[in-house]
């Protein structure tokens, strides 16, 4: 994401938000920036660029919190069945 605005950042970062209903950390990954700045993109700057896109970005980011509970236990569930063949 080399010479994009800002503003051209926070967009496309809430596009792939929504479309793929993807964590602020997954996002983070895909785009090689950090959590905190997918974060203040897309929940303070977009605010000001597109505040409908900024509300659509908050429904997936809330679900994506309500449901971190079960993807944390699914991901320890993971990690230690091997030690119960």
């Amino acid at each position: 994401m080399k010479n994009v605005s800002i503003e051209e950042r926070a967009i496309s970062l809430a596009h792939y938000i929504i479309d793929s209903k993807d964590t602020v950390r997954g996002t983070a990954k895909k785009f090689g920036i950090s959590k905190s700045t997918v974060h203040k993109d897309v929940s303070e700057r977009l605010k000001k660029i597109n505040p409908v896109l900024a509300r659509e970005v908050r429904l997936v980011l809330d679900e994506n919190k309500a449901e971190r509970h079960i993807r944390g236990g699914m991901a320890t569930k993971m990690k230690y069945s091997h030690l119960h063949k």
